[in-house]
């Protein structure tokens, strides 16, 4: 990941809130970033939630038209970042990135604005963090949780386009689309990443697995607000958004050299075949989750 050219001075609002008092000692120091595009119904509250649980943060106003950049700038306890047209999801996560490259932050966490995300979370996601590259919430890791309400091409394409990334990459994941995300700033560096779209997320995955990135699944609750909510454009048919979907991760894939995936399986298909010649055996980073039912 490449910093830009972006400057800004830090947040000059609340240095506190209730969530922090409880940091242990020798915490990272974290960012909290938020993409932001026409989200004037929520960004007032989920900021304001937010605020209690973080004191650096960071908004990408992706080319907001609704009201969105008004409320913005009346805030004084956040940071925000203009695109002046909007650019894509992916794009206004790599600002962020870039942002807490060039400031030497030891995580960033990722939180969407529409009120799916739960802020007291962000504490423990950003300490998870100390001991692994990336920790990536999963809205189907813990299978008790009820799936009513949520749209089902949503569900069926989250499941099987993790199952294709889970078989390429040799990871265990339950949910490759879960914005709800903490990562340690040095792994995001290694990363160079160019979809500027939803699907950078799937980029990312796979130059993970490239970088024998260390990752770990947390549960978090599965919460749709707007069950109609738009993707824009064409992706607002399932079967145009799965192949933009696989488009992307397959993109990705052939960027680089051989997966630690297909180093393990050339290992296994060497000793099967009974090969006395020594073989490289990748490591598969570490998820400790199942994979997506």
């Amino acid at each position: 990941m490449h910093p830009d050219n972006t400057t800004l001075d830090p947040p000059s609002g609340p240095l506190a809130g209730p969530g922090l008092a409880s940091l242990p000692a020798g915490s990272p120091r974290f960012l909290t970033a938020l993409p932001v595009f026409n989200e004037v119904r929520h960004v007032t509250a989920v900021l304001d939630e937010v605020a209690k649980y973080a004191t650096d943060v960071v908004v990408v106003d992706d080319g907001s038209t609704d009201g969105t950049r008004e409320l913005l700038a009346k805030r004084h306890d956040v940071d925000v970042i203009l695109h002046p047209q909007n650019r894509g999801y992916g794009a206004a996560l790599q600002t962020a990135f870039s942002y807490a490259i060039v400031r030497h932050y030891d995580v960033v966490v990722t939180i969407d604005c529409d009120g799916q995300h739960e802020p007291q979370r962000i504490v423990q996601f950003a300490t998870s963090c100390q001991e692994t590259d990336i920790v990536s919430g999963s809205r189907y890791l813990d299978q008790r949780q009820s799936l009513k309400g949520v749209p089902a091409d949503r569900q069926q394409i989250n499941c099987q386009i993790t199952a294709e990334l889970n078989e390429k990459l040799g990871f265990q994941l339950t949910d490759a689309f879960c914005g709800f995300k903490a990562y340690r700033v040095g792994a995001l560096a290694q990363l160079t990443l160019t979809e500027t779209g939803y699907a950078m997320p799937l980029e990312l995955w796979v130059q993970a697995a490239r970088h024998e990135l260390r990752i770990v699944e947390r549960p978090v609750p599965l919460i749709y607000l707007d069950e109609k909510r738009s993707f824009g454009g064409a992706l607002d048919s399932a079967e145009s958004r799965l192949r933009y979907y696989r488009q992307v991760v397959q993109r990705a894939v052939n960027k680089g050299g051989m997966l630690p995936a297909d180093l393990i399986a050339n290992s296994r298909a060497n000793a099967t075949a009974g090969s006395q010649a020594s073989s490289t055996s990748g490591t598969i980073p570490n998820a400790d989750t199942q994979p997506c039912s």
